[in-house]
């Protein structure tokens, strides 16, 4: 759901002027697709409004379907199928191989018993994650109704068929994945297809360091829709309009911090701050903490005398989780500019977030998006340093 928020704030304006709109999901891809399940577009009459549901070729087919489900104020699912050979010359042109369905949707004005767009809201504010559970069809079941919850509640549903309500509670209660899929659920009337859709809080960012390479790292994270959070001790440098993307920016010191900036386990840092000193304090803090990925700028002899240093004031016990710990940060991709280095940078951080090992996708095996969760590998969870050759962490094992 990474283009979410948008979509949340484009619906929340044009209701604003109380209009309506049509929200359309993928929520089925086999073969080959640009999108995967849970892409959303919205359409504001005739318009695209925001998020996108393919690279730009289904786009105007969805429009013009979605004047007709606006017309008669019901929902609609259709299937693009682009795996023949015609498709290319007298379909929509993809030519990727694939059969996309989509559920095409109207947006009211207000919200409804059980509105998507105000339930993403909430979860996106609120930081806590959810699942909304979407008939598609089957069984005659009506398309377009949902189930809504958050943690082990259910928020609110409009499905009417007592049977099927708790059959899709128990599977959206159930729902481990962290991606969008499909479901049959049984009922006494026959199986009924529902999609099941996470909605999940923005990936968290918190950058140590406010100097001007730190806007362009701040401006490509927000482009991800990701929360970023700017810290830095001096005062004519933690101003919002040199962050005016960032959701926060804080004036602090590395003493305060703990009781400032909630970090977890899903917790992105990036330690910018050209200060050799500030940067070792910062890093020991963040060792200590169960954030998922520490991003320190800087040569790797620098990153080594860094980490000597901890061991030596606070003890080997100090370095636990140096897996966690890149540096430098980023990818090999040659940058130089803080523009390109900001884009190493998140590159890396979007791998370790996925779990995926960084690579040319041409040397990819299989499909570009995997559909299942990806596997540690040697017992390691994802977001670990990688086995492959070419992709392996560097030793920052500290010398005895």
């Amino acid at each position: 759901m990474s283009d979410l928020h948008k979509i949340v704030d484009t619906i929340r304006a044009i209701r604003g002027q109380g209009r309506r709109g049509v929200l359309a999901t993928v929520v089925d891809v086999e073969g080959s697709a640009y999108r995967l399940p849970g892409a959303h577009m919205l359409i504001d009459g005739t318009e695209w409004a925001a998020g996108s549901i393919s690279g730009g070729c289904l786009e105007s087919d969805v429009i013009a379907r979605a004047a007709e489900v606006a017309a008669a104020d019901s929902p609609a699912m259709v299937t693009y199928d682009t795996t023949g050979d015609d498709d290319i010359l007298f379909g929509v042109g993809l030519g990727c191989r694939g059969v996309i369905r989509i559920l095409i949707e109207p947006v009211a004005d207000v919200p409804g018993p059980a509105d998507l767009a105000a339930f993403a809201e909430r979860c996106l504010r609120s930081g806590r994650g959810g699942i909304a559970a979407t008939i598609i069809g089957g069984a005659g079941a009506p398309i377009g109704r949902r189930l809504l919850c958050s943690g082990h509640t259910v928020v609110v549903a409009d499905i009417d068929d007592p049977e099927l309500l708790q059959a899709v509670k128990a599977r959206a209660l159930a729902w481990y994945a962290e991606t969008a899929g499909l479901a049959a659920v049984e009922t006494a009337r026959g199986t009924v297809t529902v999609f099941f859709e996470p909605v999940t809080p923005p990936v968290p960012l918190v950058v140590f360091g406010a100097g001007h390479d730190a806007i362009p790292l701040v401006r490509c994270a927000k482009s991800l829709g990701w929360h970023v959070t700017v810290v830095d001790h001096r005062p004519d440098y933690v101003r919002q309009e040199r962050f005016p993307e960032a959701d926060a920016v804080l004036l602090s010191g590395a003493e305060r911090i703990p009781g400032r900036v909630t970090m977890g386990p899903q917790t992105l840092t990036m330690v910018m701050t050209h200060n050799y000193l500030r940067d070792r304090d910062l890093t020991a803090l963040l060792l200590r903490s169960p954030v998922r990925y520490i991003g320190l700028l800087g040569p790797r002899k620098r990153t080594l005398q860094l980490l000597e240093d901890i061991r030596t004031s606070d003890g080997p016990a100090a370095l636990a989780g140096l897996e966690r710990l890149y540096g430098p940060a980023g990818l090999d991709i040659g940058a130089e500019s803080p523009e390109a280095v900001a884009l190493s940078v998140v590159s890396e951080m979007c791998a370790v977030t996925e779990g995926r090992p960084p690579m040319h996708l041409r040397n990819k095996r299989g499909a570009i998006h995997a559909r299942e969760p990806v596997a540690p590998e040697n017992g390691r969870r994802p977001g670990m340093p990688w086995e492959g050759s070419d992709d392996r962490q560097p030793d920052l094992t500290c010398p005895a």
